[in-house]
């Protein structure tokens, strides 16, 4: 008898836990496991700001995902995923291989949400996977190299929109890594406008008073303009055209204002809402028995109105939970109900600052920045314990990831 074939789609946070713990749970020779990924590494979602400015090395935030599992428990393919036949419980790889499952969990990711907005797409430039952030280092390279042939000021004048988590960590790293820029081109630091856009009246909104003003007060004295209460309209290759009549003259503008699931999926026959795939209370596909969905691609609604939001936490929370589902439903045990428990966030300002809410405690300065590091390295012990955490500090590999043109 054949052994059970379990596949994942995607190595984000979702799809790399519930592999890992899948190995844990399942006895020798229990099922055959296999995990899909369009790259060789696993990226770190909430360090890509480090990658966009240059401020950490490549495999600091891009890890082998080889190195990560255990080949002699689960085969890695690196592909892409081209369609899904749900009903012959077949994964199309764009290569032309097939891959035959009996359970499938479908953790791919997000996309960039623009919202319509004119040249969004064409323009502004996106924290969405490694490759994309690694585009806005080379580019904010090349743009201290042609300032000192034109002198043209829009090209030292960064632009990031949007003020929550993701706007203000890249807000704080450019404001650490462009210093070290101008340096190296001999270019004085007052020549650097750093801008920083919010529809909201405030940057990250959704956050205590207190919050706000500490997250405020440092963006501006590390001489960020922050304008709020204010909706971008168009974006060219030479300026922001934003409400007012404001024009912000600039070459690059970097997109964080929201994402949506990764519209792959809805061409697979799944049922779709909100543009992602609904699932119930097991993390599986509504009406569906052997198929499971979470991350950001997922539609998990906590009460009768709202929906999880496509958060890192959220889905490190669902992945242990779904591979014990699935481990029970090829077993034929019942399965876990998923509760999620939200544990607290902490943004970093820059290396030195942080700010953040953990329970009733609020968060800042040096202590959120330490907090941020204990966050990011207990995320590196649940991949590698120990070694991983010392390798990723003082024995990471100093080679750039090789890209493929397609990723």
């Amino acid at each position: 008898m054949d052994k059970p074939k379990i596949v994942i789609l995607g190595a984000g946070y979702g799809g790399l836990i519930t592999n890992k713990t899948l190995e844990k749970l399942l006895k020798s020779g229990e099922a055959d496991v296999t995990l899909i990924n369009k790259h060789e590494y696993h990226y770190l979602t909430t360090q890509l700001h480090k990658t966009g400015v240059g401020t950490a090395t490549d495999r600091q935030i891009a890890l082998s995902i080889p190195e990560l599992i255990n080949v002699n428990k689960t085969r890695f393919l690196k592909a892409a995923v081209s369609t899904v036949d749900i009903d012959n419980q077949e994964v199309h790889l764009e290569d032309g291989e097939m891959v035959k499952y009996d359970y499938l969990l479908i953790a791919l990711g997000f996309e960039v949400e623009t919202f319509g907005i004119p040249g969004i797409k064409e323009h502004a430039f996106e924290i969405r996977s490694f490759r994309s952030s690694k585009a806005i280092y080379h580019h904010i390279k090349k743009q201290f190299t042609l300032y000192k042939e034109d002198q043209n000021p829009s090209r030292l004048t960064f632009v990031v929109a949007g003020g929550g988590f993701t706007g203000i960590e890249m807000l704080g790293e450019l404001a650490d890594g462009l210093p070290k820029l101008c340096k190296e081109h001999d270019i004085p630091f007052e020549k650097v406008r750093i801008v920083a856009i919010e529809a909201s009246p405030s940057v990250i909104p959704f956050f205590p008073k207190q919050c706000i003003e500490y997250t405020t007060e440092v963006l501006e004295k590390r001489h960020i303009e922050l304008i709020t209460s204010t909706k971008i309209l168009e974006c060219t290759p030479e300026k922001v055209v934003l409400e007012n009549n404001i024009n912000v003259p600039t070459q690059t503008l970097i997109w964080s204002c929201g994402v949506k699931g990764n519209t792959i999926v809805q061409k697979w026959g799944l049922p779709i809402e909100k543009g992602k795939i609904p699932v119930d209370s097991y993390l599986r596909v509504k009406n569906m028995k052997n198929v499971f969905s979470i991350g950001d691609c997922s539609l998990f609604m906590k009460d009768e109105q709202s929906s999880l939001p496509p958060t890192a936490q959220v889905a490190l929370q669902q992945a242990p939970i779904c591979a014990k589902n699935i481990v029970d439903s090829l077993r034929g045990e019942s399965l876990m109900t998923f509760e999620y428990h939200h544990k607290g966030s902490v943004a970093s300002l820059g290396l030195m600052a942080a700010v953040g809410k953990v329970g009733d405690f609020r968060l800042s300065g040096l202590f959120g920045a330490f907090m941020k590091q204990v966050i990011e390295a207990r995320y590196l012990f649940n991949l590698g314990g120990p070694a991983l955490i010392i390798k990723q500090h003082v024995g990471v590999s100093r080679e750039p990831v090789k890209m493929t043109a397609k990723q």
